[in-house]
């Protein structure tokens, strides 16, 4: 499933349930530019995905057609698809990489992102001895996450473990710099393959 799919699937998801929004707002709910949203809306809206009508004010109406919803059913449906694959994936490759770390005896690991991975790998790990000893994030140091306070990567070199797992899906190469600027040796770093 691409990006567009997802941007159309939150955008008629979006119009499903709040009919009078603007432009500015639908752009600042899903985080696209408002340009973005303007070239969905007159695409969508031209394949009669949804109906624009003026309401008082110079205001927009959005509202979904008969298409639209199928549309939007169809997407749902791919993106649940698309995310048990990801999901069956992911659990996968997480077992066979925690089992590989279990026989070279590491018992503990910091998991650097706090993200949608992040908990499949946390449920991956509890079928092994390995002991999950912080999770890492800039973006979201000092939030809960998985019953753990997320911790700066400033912190990295304070923190005893064997590895840490990368769980975030941002930028690789950003993560690894950040992670060996922050005092641990990349020796230590595993990814996901």
């Amino acid at each position: 499933m691409d990006h567009n799919d997802i941007r159309t699937l939150k955008l008629l998801e979006e119009i499903e349930e709040n009919h009078v929004q603007s432009q500015r707002e639908l752009a600042k709910k899903l985080n696209i530019s408002l340009g973005l949203v303007n070239s969905f809306i007159k695409r969508l809206a031209h394949k009669g995905f949804f109906k624009i009508t003026t309401i008082p004010k110079n205001r927009v109406k959005y509202i979904l057609t008969p298409e639209g919803a199928v549309e939007k059913t169809r997407l749902t449906y791919k993106y649940i698809q698309h995310s048990y694959r990801f999901y069956k994936d992911a659990r996968h490759k997480l077992r066979k990489l925690f089992q590989k770390l279990e026989a070279e005896g590491v018992g503990l690991i910091v998991f650097y992102g706090a993200s949608d991975l992040a908990e499949i790998a946390y449920i991956s790990l509890q079928e092994t001895s390995i002991e999950i000893v912080a999770v890492v994030d800039m973006l979201k140091a000092g939030e809960q996450f998985l019953g753990y306070l997320v911790l700066d990567p400033v912190y990295l070199s304070s923190l005893s473990f064997d590895r840490i797992l990368v769980t975030s899906i941002e930028s690789r190469e950003k993560i690894l710099d950040d992670i060996i600027e922050n005092g641990a040796p990349d020796s230590k770093i595993v990814t996901i393959e």
